[in-house]
Parts: structure tokens; C-alpha cells; sequence
């Protein structure tokens, strides 16, 4: 993924956090029929190997699952908040007009070796795991207890556990941090008006540019020690 500098990953916390709260993600992976990709709700384990593993199932019937092992590389694309940026938001529309839209965005792409799992044990503690992730936000929460455990075990049968064993990763946060603070506060009060994802990209956009001060404020700091040194 082409990532300059301004747009790189705020830090590895960042990143974990990302994969964390993950959803549903693109698994891709090339087959002998070609490339293959499905929408899948992963799970991200990060005690798993030396990057951690993202975990989820598919179908039996979903062919995909078949050509995992052998070393087989997978790739996972993650995706955060993002949104359209109309150049009207931008304080230097109003000062020379040379501006342009763009799409604000937080992503991340997932390598690592494709593991498949067709062991009901596995898929049953992966689907109570990904159920009570989600529904435990939820008021009244639903429990895979509360179906019948015959229906349940019929179910897990009928999938597959598969497990991205992460080598690497490479995250962008495309963010504005190229444009100057004017034209990203102006950016951030358009978004707010907009939809849940332009919400939650406008927070992106202010946690960056907390954090891009943060950077500059210690790196001042620092030319200031090392200067008194001298």
C-alpha cells in the first residue's frame, strides 16, 4: 500500500486498536481458479504468534477455506472510519481557491499465512467469542446458550474456522495531516454534521492532529535539551 510519511500509522497501539474493533473485513486470497475474496466478521487475537492472528470462519460450501495451508499468504482488509471531504470546508478555498475533494480514511492491510480449523471445538469457542463481542454492548444480550444445543452443533458443522496468522501489517491514517490547521478544523466541523461515519472520522481527524502536535511539541522540546547541552 503506497503510504507517505504524513499518512503513516499513529503507532502500533493505533494499529491494535484498529484490528480490535475490526467487524467484518475483506479475506483475499489467491486460488488455482484466481483471486478469491469473502466478507468476513474477524476476530483479532493478539497473544496469537509474534503480530497476533485474526480469526474467523466461512462457509463449507465456500471453496475458499480449501486452499489454506502450505504456506498459503492471505491478505485482510481492515477499515476504519471514512468519509468524502468537499473542498468547501477548506479555510484556503476562501484564500486562493486551489483546492480539491478528497476521501479521509483509516485502513489497514493484514498479511499472514491462511490456517483453516475444521474442528467444531474451535468454530464453537470462535463463534461464542465473536457473539459475545458484539452482543455484550447490546441491553439485553443474546447467548449462544440460548438456542437449542442440537440447532447449535447442526450450525457449526456447516462452517469452517479459518485463522490469518499476521506477518505483516501496513496501515494508513489519511487524515489531513497534509493540509494546515485551519483547513482541518474546517474539515472537522463539516463532518460533524454529516453521518455517523463522517462523525467518526472527524474524531479520527482530531486524534491525529492531537497527536501530530504531541510529535512536534517533544521534538521541540528535544532541539531545546540538546541545545542547552551544547
Amino acid at each position: 500500500m503506497y503510504i507517505p510519511r504524513h499518512f503513516a500509522a499513529p503507532g502500533p497501539a493505533a494499529v491494535a486498536e484498529l484490528l480490535g474493533r475490526a467487524g467484518a473485513s475483506d479475506l483475499i486470497t489467491m486460488t488455482p481458479g484466481g483471486m478469491v475474496a469473502t466478507l468476513v466478521p474477524f476476530v483479532f487475537d493478539p497473544s496469537a504468534g509474534e503480530h497476533g492472528a485474526l480469526l474467523g470462519h466461512l462457509a463449507r460450501n465456500n471453496e475458499q477455506w480449501r486452499h489454506a495451508g502450505g504456506g498459503t499468504e492471505a491478505l485482510v482488509i481492515v477499515r476504519g472510519p471514512d468519509a468524502y471531504v468537499s473542498p468547501s470546508w477548506y479555510a484556503a478555498k476562501r484564500e486562493h481557491g486551489r483546492v480539491v475533494p478528497t476521501w479521509n480514511y483509516v485502513t489497514a492491510h493484514v498479511y499472514g499465512r491462511l490456517v483453516a480449523h475444521d474442528d467444531p471445538a474451535w468454530t464453537g469457542a470462535l463463534v461464542r467469542r465473536l457473539t459475545d463481542e458484539h452482543e455484550s454492548r447490546r441491553p439485553a444480550p443474546w447467548s449462544v446458550d440460548d438456542a437449542p444445543d442440537a440447532y447449535i452443533q447442526g450450525q457449526l458443522r456447516a462452517i469452517v474456522g479459518v485463522e490469518v496468522v499476521i506477518t505483516r501489517i501496513e496501515a494508513k491514517w489519511k487524515l489531513n495531516q497534509n493540509r494546515g490547521r485551519d483547513d482541518v478544523e474546517g474539515v472537522v466541523a463539516g463532518l460533524l454534521d454529516g453521518s455517523e461515519s463522517d462523525r467518526a472520522t472527524a474524531g479520527a481527524m482530531r486524534e491525529a492532529a492531537a497527536m501530530r502536535e504531541a510529535e512536534t511539541t517533544r521534538e521541540a522540546a528535544a532541539l531545546r535539551e540538546a541545545a542547552a547541552q551544547d
